[in-house]
């Protein structure tokens, strides 16, 4: 038990920044409409700075990570794959089944797992954080949304997914930092430390938009969160949990698997959520996931931590 509260010891400053978030909002010191300006300011500055510098100063080899890319690629590719089974078992509806190929596999991996993974596991994990930040929306923009098109009997653009990648900012940034660290690009100057500015200022900026978000959004009737527990329960516990078994003797270092498993247990984030508005998904069900899996996350992450201690 004391383990559990060191573990959420670790990461409370995190959940409080969110909180704020929720009263600033609630009281009316702030807008909604604020989550959609911070969140342009994380996703084109202040995450790709962060990612950036990271890499720089990680002096990265493929060959030491690419376990740790395999093996969340693998269980990517298996999670959204499960969609039909999964759809066919429940009787869901095609909507309701498009939506699935986002919420079963992408959790909050660059907004909440950065910032936790290296609050809970230390800055030698942040490496291996921004590397499956990387991997995440690879699948994303390529399997998920394939899949979501053909099965909404929609044409593949496969124009707009290569755009889509090819213009992502944190894909971006991992590139240029892979590259930058290879050909050894100079950490001081004044480049660096107004990268390393930017980068500072955004775990506070993200989790802050979060907060803004979860407390904006309406309750809604009791019967509309049965399925929303069960899916929380099901990317949360169930699929991090099969996860944390297979992927013991698949090569990768103790603080890889560490943050492998703890961004497969990452709740629901506001990118899978507006994919589903995108593509006229099932948005309801969606945010509905982002509040109670956001919640949960105070209690199942530190379980997490001390398991895969």
């Amino acid at each position: 038990m004391s383990s559990f509260f060191l573990a959420a010891k670790s990461i409370l400053p995190l959940f409080l920044v969110i909180l704020t978030g929720i009263g600033m909002v609630r009281i009316k010191a702030v807008h909604p409409g604020w989550v959609d300006v911070l969140n342009k300011y994380a996703l084109w500055i202040g995450l790709p700075s962060l990612i950036f510098v990271a890499l720089v100063r990680l002096d990265f080899r493929f060959s030491e990570y690419s376990s740790l890319i395999l093996s969340n690629s693998i269980y990517l590719v298996v999670c959204i794959l499960l969609t039909f089974p999964v759809s066919a078992l429940f009787k869901t509806s095609i909507k309701t089944k498009r939506t699935l190929f986002l919420l079963l596999g992408f959790g909050n991996i660059s907004y909440l797992g950065i910032p936790l993974i290296t609050s809970a596991l230390g800055a030698e994990a942040l490496g291996s954080a921004i590397l499956i930040s990387a991997v995440y929306p690879i699948w994303m923009f390529t399997l998920a949304i394939v899949l979501i098109e053909l099965t909404g009997h929609e044409k593949v653009h496969i124009l707009t997914i290569l755009k889509k990648l090819g213009t992502n900012p944190l894909l971006i940034a991992v590139f240029l930092g892979m590259l930058a660290s290879y050909f050894k690009f100079p950490v001081q100057g004044a480049v660096m430390k107004t990268l390393d500015l930017f980068g500072q200022s955004v775990t506070a900026v993200v989790l802050f938009s979060l907060g803004i978000f979860l407390g904006s959004q309406e309750i809604g009737s009791r019967k509309e969160w049965w399925p929303v527990i069960g899916l929380s329960m099901v990317i949360m516990i169930l699929l991090p949990g099969i996860f944390y078994f297979l992927a013991k003797g698949s090569g990768m270092t103790t603080i890889q698997f560490r943050a492998s498993i703890l961004d497969s247990a990452m709740p629901m984030g506001l990118t899978a959520y507006a994919m589903t508005e995108q593509y006229q998904l099932n948005a309801l069900l969606t945010g509905r996931l982002v509040i109670l899996s956001t919640i949960l996350a105070a209690i199942i992450l530190p379980i997490w931590i001390v398991v895969t201690a």
